[in-house]
């Protein structure tokens, strides 16, 4: 498995087994972007066929995973060997994934299907066995040893329940009671009734021969043949890594072992975290949890489409807000605002030290930033969405004097339907630009139109910081730098700037506030 981890999924599936590669195959073909970290244990990997599903009756546990993770890779999905060492979370950003290698990546959505690791009862011989002719479970394995001697190795509270389904398969069944107490009251009538016998005394070890079970001892030195040999184990879940999560395994009500709950959807306690296989359900079959996996998985997509049709509500309202109107009115028989004659100071900061060229100014509010630029020898194409704004911008550019007018050319327009001229600058500045769902469209527009060798600089709010700070701000220009960052193609970009950095600013109050700017700061390459 040689796929690499990109910067960010929708949903990170935790496990490369039935449950897990379901699930990403369900999630893939929804188009969702989609990784499965695969630790490469899986549970059934000692048995020679996967048994009891449908049109797949005994293909080898290997063949089926790697058919499945050919599956998830044909619809665009990612699956990537490592072994997940934590899960973190910050409020309401991405998880956090790290693997025990030091890789990590963040993603919207978590699909845990980890499994469970079987606790073996310390028997010599019993681990070299399993899988083979010492088993647990008689719809996996029971058609295989049909009709032979078998034997039960009491080792939990279902033993004796696994004792009479076993009868179903043989009629020559003996229940070692092994360290446990001897089977009594209902129990021990209901082995009576059905034939099998139970035999006491502590469980030595196993007696092979041939490569082939023949035989259980016991410490007094008695052999009882048997041909199989069916155990309990313990089910223990994997799922530490979940810890700083909120989540942790119980013990499960019958007594096999831990489980972390969760709903019938497979959602957990934990907000944006499903569970799917045995990691939730111990006795699962492979064909179970397939089935939970996908049905997971398809509850995953469901909450994410409620998520993102939450956003574009809002934006949508945000857009209406903020539209030209908006802007005009807010303009519209204003002075400039106590900092509108300012530029901004990570402009500022971030192009100080470059040679002047062209600059594509986007949003250019009173002009602030134009006019500094001219100032300092640039040629400015300057752009904004209300013509108030630009009134205002022009008769400062004209007070100033000089050659700066003749430097800037103001246009009007409607950056989220603007298409920037053929020409490419050698800068492309924008800040705090209030788009709403055409953001990530209108950043890759912009970015397109920088010169191979120019520079790109986008600055909003920082993500989480109170709005109240910048009133007149929707959430469409709260983001991290991250984020837009990651969105630039690493072999077109080189990424100089990727930072959240303090201000001070005034409040439409008169107050001052510490901000945080969001800062991107690249370079296209040649």
């Amino acid at each position: 498995m040689t796929d690499r981890l990109m910067d960010g999924y929708d949903v990170v599936v935790l496990g490369g087994g039935a449950a897990g590669l379901s699930g990403a195959l369900m999630l893939a073909r929804a188009r969702r972007s989609v990784v499965v970290i695969d630790a490469g244990a899986p549970r059934n990997a000692p048995a020679t066929g996967v048994h009891g599903l449908l049109a797949r009756e005994g293909i080898r546990p290997a063949e089926l995973l790697e058919r499945g993770r050919t599956e998830v890779r044909g619809y665009g999905g990612h699956v990537v060997s490592g072994e997940v060492a934590a899960v973190t979370r910050e409020g309401t950003e991405p998880f956090e994934v790290t693997l025990a290698d030091g890789r990590s990546v963040r993603a919207r959505r978590l699909l845990v299907a980890t499994g469970l690791v079987d606790e073996l009862p310390d028997v010599p011989g019993l681990r070299e066995r399993w899988g083979r002719d010492v088993l647990h479970c008689p719809y996996c394995h029971g058609w295989e040893v049909r009709d032979q001697a078998i034997g039960v190795l009491a080792s939990g509270p279902m033993s004796v329940h696994q004792a009479l389904l076993f009868r179903q398969w043989s009629e020559d069944v003996t229940f070692f009671s092994h360290t446990m107490p001897l089977p009594t009251g209902e129990e021990r009538e209901q082995l009576t009734a059905r034939g099998i016998r139970v035999v006491h005394g502590e469980v030595a070890s196993l007696e092979i021969a041939g490569d082939r079970l023949v035989g259980v001892r016991l410490s007094d030195g008695t052999v009882v043949s048997r041909e199989a040999l069916a155990v309990a184990p313990r089910m223990v879940a994997r799922t530490g890594f979940l810890r700083a999560l909120g989540l942790t395994a119980r013990e499960h009500p019958s007594g096999v072992g831990e489980f972390v709950s969760s709903d019938a959807t497979g959602r957990t306690d934990a907000s944006g975290v499903w569970v799917a296989g045995n990691v939730t359900d111990p006795a699962a079959q492979v064909g179970t949890a397939a089935a939970a996996g996908a049905a997971a998985a398809a509850q995953i997509n469901a909450d994410l489409v409620a998520e993102e049709t939450r956003q574009a509500v809002a934006d949508r309202a945000a857009s209406e807000e903020f539209g030209k109107a908006f802007w005009e009115e807010r303009y519209r028989g204003q002075h400039a605002p106590a900092d509108g004659r300012q530029p901004n100071p990570q402009l500022v900061t971030e192009t100080g030290e470059l040679a002047p060229g062209t600059a594509l100014d986007a949003g250019c509010g009173e002009g602030a930033d134009a006019i500094w630029l001219a100032s300092h020898g640039w040629r400015v194409t300057a752009v904004d969405i209300a013509d108030a704004a630009l009134r205002h911008a022009r008769k400062h550019a004209e007070t100033l004097g000089g050659d700066i007018t003749s430097r800037i050319d103001w246009v009007q327009a409607d950056l989220t339907g603007w298409v920037p001229p053929e020409e490419h600058f050698d800068l492309v500045s924008t800040h705090y630009v209030h788009v709403a769902a055409d953001r990530a469209a209108l950043f890759r527009r912009l970015a397109a139109s920088v010169a191979p060798g120019g520079t790109l600089l986008i600055v909003g709010h920082q993500s989480g910081d109170a709005e109240t700070a910048a009133p007149h701000a929707s959430s469409a220009v709260h983001f991290t730098a991250e984020e837009i960052a990651a969105d630039l193609d690493p072999e077109r970009w080189d990424i100089a700037v990727t930072e959240a950095r303090t201000r001070s600013a005034p409040t439409h109050d008169g107050h001052e506030v510490t901000l945080r700017d969001a800062v991107v700061r690249a370079r296209r390459r040649p």
